[in-house]
């Protein structure tokens, strides 16, 4: 944050580092009296600001693909998301790491031990560690790939290596595909190992890009106020991203109420354990609080175009995504470790704060790396003069 490109001041960097020690010393002492919810805290902020970075790197990816120049302008942006991917990734293998055993298939249930032979064989704790560095270390690769690729571009003829982004990013979104629900299963469907659903990888997907474009609406709104952007970043690029943020939260309450209404419809015991202990429980306010957060809110705030081209509305419409993703992820991840009584406090707070300030550091670290708009990019003059 020293640079010339820097985006935050020293006064604003100091403050993100104190948050984010203070929040993470403040959950290291909550391990005295609640270990459980300082471990699925860790589980959701580490997991939440990993595919945020992965996020950034889909945006590219789709982009690159589809060979879409709307969005060159302020590239920067999903770029930046990417620099969070190291270290989030070794905070989540961390985590997984303190509670590796219990991840593993235990015959769970009264049925033939043989009949789980491929659960025993998946949930195997060194081979799920095998698969969690894998995923991990391929998502960092090809995010540095992408993103170095990019910045060298700057120090390059336009269109130089156009195919070359497009070719690898091609090879990126399949690789997403597979991994993001292994993923997604791996770490947090695991937690319920009797209970499975053939919908749990896109209603992953889902989560993951609705939060990624709630943080790139915050972020280059706060840039194009901060300066980085002024003139840049414009109105139909706000107005774009506002109508993929109304489309992907729809998106996502299709796939809630789909994977919902599928499981309520076949009604098996081995496949309705997962909303009863959510939906009977004290755990039901929250779930209708998440469908609010994540579909509700945004939905009809966003149907008017004035409001899709309001930085104001905008920016807290993003933040009440921001929530929801955690509520949502919350729903996943806590009642199967902590129980049916939702609770808030110390450890969450901490866990929200620290995280945050951490991808504050890291997002303002790695866009100042680098020049705030892409220099020969074949798209750049079509996406400022933009028009949607």
């Amino acid at each position: 944050m020293t640079s010339s490109n820097a985006v935050i001041s020293r006064a604003s960097a100091r403050k993100l580092v104190v948050a984010t020690v203070a929040g993470a010393v403040l959950l290291a002492l909550s391990t005295l009296f609640a270990p459980d919810r300082v471990w699925a805290n860790l589980l959701v902020g580490s997991y939440y600001l990993i595919t945020l970075g992965l996020g950034g790197v889909l945006f590219i990816a789709l982009t690159n693909v589809c060979g879409g120049g709307w969005q060159a302008a302020f590239r920067r942006v999903p770029e930046a998301m990417t620099g969070v991917l190291p270290v989030a990734g070794v905070i989540l293998l961390a985590t997984l790491a303190m509670r590796l055993g219990e991840y593993g298939w235990h015959h769970h249930g009264e049925g033939d031990v043989g009949t789980f032979w491929f659960k025993e064989l998946w949930l195997d704790p060194k081979f799920l560690a095998v698969r969690a560095v894998a995923y991990v270390l391929l998502w960092i690769a090809f995010a540095r790939a992408l993103v170095g690729r990019s910045h060298r571009q700057d120090t390059l003829p336009p269109t130089s290596n156009a195919r070359i982004h497009a070719g690898m990013s091609s090879v990126f979104l399949a690789v997403f595909a597979i991994t993001i629900s292994l993923a997604g299963a791996d770490w947090i469907m695991a937690l319920e190992p009797m209970w499975f659903s053939t919908m749990w990888g896109v209603y992953q997907f889902s989560g993951l890009i609705q939060a990624t474009l709630a943080v790139m609406i915050v972020a280059c709104v706060l840039l194009r106020r901060q300066g980085a952007l002024e003139g840049v970043f414009t109105d139909e690029h706000l107005h774009d991203l506002g109508k993929l943020l109304l489309g992907f939260s729809c998106f996502w309450m299709y796939i809630w109420f789909s994977q919902y209404m599928l499981i309520w419809y076949a009604n098996l015991p081995e496949e309705t354990s997962y909303f009863i202990s959510r939906t009977h429980t004290a755990w039901a306010p929250v779930v209708v609080g998440s469908i609010v957060l994540n579909w509700i809110v945004p939905f009809f705030v966003l149907l008017p175009r004035p409001c899709k081209r309001s930085e104001s509305i905008m920016l807290k419409v993003a933040a009440v995504v921001l929530v929801g993703r955690w509520v949502d992820l919350s729903v996943m991840v806590f009642p199967p470790v902590v129980g049916d009584l939702p609770v808030f406090g110390i450890p969450e707070l901490a866990s929200i704060v620290s995280m945050s300030g951490l991808f504050g550091l890291l997002f303002a670290q790695t866009f100042s790396s680098a020049a705030p708009v892409p220099r020969n990019e074949p798209f750049l003059e079509e996406s400022l003069h933009y028009h949607a």
